[in-house]
């Protein structure tokens, strides 16, 4: 369950993350983060209220200890989808999604060392394989003109979406029932939760901030409707996707799985984008695809 809602999480957002490159070449970088979310939380709503109508259950226990969680989460989320937005205004479309994949390395070293996870041997080789695909991947088209600024930002982008990731699964693990309760509360009514109050947070305060200093960016998305639907959508099926295989399974495992997503941007970036793909970065095709079995099969 956890692989497929990866490969799910993974295609969706190379297709959000392709819209997010188209709409960064009119809209400021605080605009394009806020695309992400604006339509994905009433999306989010419905698809938790569907979850309850098709599978009863029981309201999870919140606490403060999960409101902190989706705190972090969601200003590190904020942090790293506008960080990356400013890779794409820098480099291409696939330079700039593939330096923001370092999340996969990162989650693995601080899951071990502040959050408890756990990696098998062929789990860390995967892992480690996958990083240097990923680089691979992305500095090919442009390794003599990558600079230092768009390293430390693609980077700092893939630590913000690492420490995303790990609060994630921490909030969902923390949901619980009334201990009088005997039934457990499913894994995806438990994304949802997350997904909900992630994603609320976000919009309120990003559309708080640019109603007060930047209603210029409000009225270019409001020009641009069915873009900015398009990456709400995508952005919030592929939430679906991560926050549920998270749930499930340790982040450095679905990260390093979520690599294959690299296959859709590169596809997207030479069918859609009209962008080069050179024959040498099958290389990284099959580099990803070694560390996505590995990890299967740790």
């Amino acid at each position: 369950m956890w692989i497929a809602l990866t490969i799910l999480a993974a295609f969706m957002q190379s297709w959000r993350n392709a819209f997010q490159s188209e709409l960064s070449q009119h809209v400021k970088v605080s605009g394009v983060t806020l695309a992400r979310f604006i339509w994905a939380g009433p999306i989010a709503a419905i698809y938790l209220l569907s979850l309850y109508q098709l599978q009863p259950s029981s309201i999870p226990t919140f606490g403060y200890q999960f409101y902190g969680f989706v705190m972090g989460a969601a200003l590190m989320q904020i942090l790293a989808t506008g960080l990356m937005v400013k890779l794409f205004q820098l480099k291409n479309f696939a330079v700039g999604a593939g330096l923001a994949k370092s999340e996969a390395l990162v989650a693995a070293i601080l899951g071990v060392l502040f959050f408890g996870t756990s990696l098998s041997l062929l789990g860390w080789l995967g892992v480690i394989i996958g990083a240097v695909a990923v680089m691979l991947l992305s500095t090919q088209r442009g390794v003599k003109r990558l600079s230092l600024n768009t390293i430390v930002i693609g980077i700092g982008s893939g630590v913000a979406f690492a420490f995303t990731s790990l609060w994630v699964r921490e909030a969902s693990l923390l949901l619980i029932t009334d201990p009088s309760l005997s039934d457990p509360i499913p894994f995806t009514h438990r994304a949802a939760w997350v997904l909900v109050s992630v994603i609320g947070l976000q919009t309120l305060i990003l559309v708080s901030y640019l109603g007060l200093k930047d209603r210029m960016t409000l009225l270019a998305l409001w020009q641009r409707p069915k873009l900015t639907l398009l990456i709400s959508v995508c952005s919030c099926i592929a939430s679906i996707g991560w926050f549920s295989a998270m749930s499930l399974q340790a982040v450095p495992y679905v990260k390093t799985l979520g690599q294959i997503e690299v296959f859709f941007t590169l596809l997207i970036s030479a069918f859609w984008l009209k962008q080069k793909i050179k024959i040498n970065e099958f290389l990284g095709f099959i580099l990803i695809a070694v560390a996505a079995i590995l990890v299967m099969w740790s």
